[in-house]
């Protein structure tokens, strides 16, 4: 996918009746023909078996389906049509049942331009624009020329910022166009492949799914004959149980060694090429190696940022940055989930890059704050707590069934102890005028932190054990909080600096708009 900046659309007139409506791509229906195969190849499957086991031989069952298929991707395509307008994109579709869907564009939060290998190699690009809080994009447009769609996007971009500067009080210059603010090297994704665990899921989905669709218990029986196969050359190579231990550990190393592979294998097709770029009020990311995606957000759009570093990242020297906007969920349903979304600004970086993309782009005073509150002095205690006593509970019903054996259990209550005194002492809260910000975790960390004017709702919680030891926790509310990412809470602070908090937080959501 180019980023060279596309040639013009051509002007929208004066007024609507003059706007001339514009057709998708000839070989749309295609495209959309591919996409609804890939839905119903499940069925179709079915079929053909079936035609293939009766008598009378129905085997013409699954190219009726794949008919009917061809006819609604060849109506699709002959009934869409978009027409741009000078505040607006007006989308109609369909003919017995018509729909006619106005979008302005100043209510376009994220332009998504996918392109897979095919689409490449025809010249197109599939345009997804999405707005907040819906369930499925404004429209989706499969599939537009590459140049017709850089430049909608551009078009998108020009208007929106337009739109949004008329009914802004104090406007602010726009930065220079096209600053590149992350570029990541492919020793950078492969170092990003190295340390995801995406191998694992997805060789773990494999054989979940291997379990309940393959029949007569045939992947079990696979493991089974494929770990005696393996124990066989273990015992073929080694004497003693020593040379065995050793060979099964190797064993074992290997496969995980594959898995970094594949991990490294999967990062490299889906971030090759990253590019982070700011251009005017918008982000823009652009990755991808046979697959391209090209995704644009406004700035004012994100609502709440995370930081995450595991111990991998901390064995690299790099951290993960990730956001939260209001955008539309995917038609798949899962949102930024299908890989097409912005919602990681920098899958790989160091320290130093990610806090410079959050001061560039983020309207804070400062980052990271200068200084961190700390927890309750017993929030070491609570943390432990939820951990001692569902351990205790399952002792005893382990001591009650396997006598003092059970009672082993017991020796995880030290180390849930040491946990929590890491847990406590690393973890803090910020809060000033413009931000609230929250640090977590000691093994696997995390910062999370959001505007005051992003916040929707702040609420206080008291569990019965917080009762017991006097603290409180404060959980704030944003739009479009991604459903993996951590929550925005300051828990266990102290009860009268959480009520305190509480009360301040709650006059200033009050008195601010809401800063969508």
């Amino acid at each position: 996918m180019t980023t060279a900046e596309p040639p013009p659309l051509p002007p929208a007139a004066g007024t609507d009746a003059g706007d001339a409506e514009r057709r998708l791509h000839p070989a749309s229906w295609l495209f959309v023909l591919l996409q609804n195969l890939r839905q119903f190849i499940v069925p179709l499957v079915v079929l053909l078996v079936a035609g293939r086991r009766a008598d009378d031989g129905p085997a013409w069952l699954p190219l009726i389906g794949v008919g009917a298929l061809v006819a609604v991707s060849v109506w699709q395509y002959l009934t869409f049509r978009y027409r741009i307008a000078d505040d607006r994109l007006v989308v109609r579709s369909g003919l017995l049942e018509r729909s006619v869907r106005q979008i302005p564009y100043s209510r376009i939060h994220n332009v998504a331009i996918h392109q897979s290998l095919l689409h490449r190699l025809v010249g197109v690009a599939e345009v997804r624009l999405e707005s907040a809080g819906g369930t499925r994009p404004e429209a989706q447009m499969r599939v537009l020329r590459l140049p017709e769609a850089l430049a909608l996007e551009q078009l998108i971009r020009d208007r929106g910022r337009t739109d949004a500067d008329a009914g802004a009080t104090q406007p602010t210059p726009d930065a220079a166009p096209g600053d590149t603010l992350l570029a990541l090297s492919t020793a950078e994704v492969v170092k990003l492949g190295l340390i995801s665990n995406r191998g694992m899921i997805v060789v773990a989905g494999a054989l979940a799914l291997a379990f309940q669709a393959l029949p007569d218990r045939t992947a079990g029986r696979w493991l089974v004959e494929g770990g005696r196969e393996a124990f066989g050359y273990a015992n073929a190579f080694a004497a003693t149980w020593m040379a065995k231990a050793l060979v099964a550990a190797g064993a074992v190393a290997l496969v995980l060694v594959a898995i970094r592979a594949f991990s490294v294998l999967l990062a490299l097709v889906r971030y090759h090429g990253f590019r982070l770029q700011r251009q005017g009020r918008r982000l823009t990311v652009e990755r991808g190696l046979l697959s391209r995606s090209r995704s644009s957000v406004p700035r004012r759009r994100i609502q709440a940022w995370t930081l995450r570093e595991g111990v991998l990242h901390r064995l690299f020297a790099r951290r993960t940055l990730e956001i939260d906007t209001a955008s539309a969920r995917g038609s798949d349903g899962q949102g930024q989930q299908d890989g097409r979304g912005l919602d990681a600004l920098a899958p790989i970086a160091t320290a130093a890059a990610c806090d410079a993309i959050v001061r560039d782009v983020a309207a804070v005073a400062a980052w990271p704050p200068t200084q961190w509150r700390p927890l309750h002095r017993r929030a070491w205690l609570r943390l432990a707590l939820g951990a001692w006593l569902p351990t205790a509970a399952l002792c005893v019903v382990l001591g009650w069934f396997f006598g003092r054996w059970g009672l082993l259990g017991l020796l995880w209550l030290p180390w849930s102890a040491f946990v929590a005194h890491r847990h406590a002492a690393r973890a803090g809260y910020a809060v000033d005028a413009a931000m609230v910000a929250v640090r977590e975790g000691w093994w696997r960390r995390h910062w999370r932190f959001a505007e005051i004017g992003k916040l929707q709702a702040v609420e206080l919680r008291q569990s019965p054990l917080d009762r017991w030891t006097g603290m409180a926790s404060l959980w704030l509310d944003t739009a479009g909080a991604h459903p993996l990412a951590p929550q925005l809470r300051l828990r266990f602070v102290p009860l009268a600096e959480a009520e305190r908090l509480h009360a301040a937080l709650s006059r200033e959501i009050a008195r601010r708009p809401l800063r969508w």
